[in-house]
Parts: C-alpha cells; structure tokens; sequence
C-alpha cells in the first residue's frame, strides 16, 4: 500500500505544536513547501485561521470536500456534512491521545488504585493459569 496521507486543500490536521496543540483544524491552502494556511472551523475546533509550518502540525487520513480558500460558513457546513468530528474520535489516534490525557490527570491516589487492580487482576490470571495447568 503506498502512502496516502499527502498535504492538500481539505486534508484535516492535528497541530502538535503552539497554543493550538492537540486541535484539529483543516487545510484551506498551501501556502509554499514549507507552510499551509489552516482553519478550525473556529467554532467547532477552536483554531482560527491562520498560517502554519507543515512542521508543526500532523497529517491525519481525514479529508474534508471543500475548495480552495474556502470561507469558514462552507467549511463548517463540510465537517458537520462529513462528520469529520465523530470520525476522529473514533480513531486510534485519538483514542490514544484521550487515554493520555486521562493518565496525565490521575492523583496519586487514582495511581495507586490502578496499580492495586493491575496486581488483583494479575494475580486472578495466574490462579486460572495454574488451575488450567493442572
């Protein structure tokens, strides 16, 4: 299979870096090789339109149908048309990324129940494993 995540208008992306990290957005142009004009849409993703580096964002297998340059009123009615939102949060990525944010907010204490239920359930397979065994 070749490579399919290429950056063109209407691809969604995942900015990894600014005061935008972790919001999707979508492209609406390219700018040059080295930069790409993104959109939330605002009021869906939180990020404003604005020029960025490739480098700074992630390119996601989501597109959007929208053409170049396309006002924020189109490209919100092309993300709640392809629900671009529910696609992506049921993907591994951000599964993935939910699951760290989550783990990053545990207390010590919510830690330390984890821990507790990963030795209870260890221990509950090991049981079942030497009954099986035996």
């Amino acid at each position: 299979m070749g490579f399919t995540r290429y950056a063109e208008v209407g691809r969604v992306v995942l900015v990894n870096y600014g005061k935008d990290e972790g919001k999707l957005a979508t492209i609406i142009d390219i700018v040059d090789g080295n930069k790409c004009l993104i959109d939330g849409p605002a009021d869906l993703t939180g990020v404003d339109r604005q020029v960025i580096p490739f480098s700074r964002v992630s390119l996601t297998d989501l597109t959007v149908k929208i053409q170049r340059n396309a006002r924020a009123k189109t490209l919100k009615a092309a993300w709640t048309a392809g629900e671009t939102q529910s696609k992506w949060d049921e993907s591994s990525w951000a599964k993935k990324l939910a699951a760290k944010t989550k783990r990053a907010s545990l207390s010590d204490f919510d830690r330390f129940k984890v821990m507790v239920a990963k030795k209870q359930k260890s221990a509950i397979i090991a049981k079942k494993v030497k009954e099986l065994s035996a």
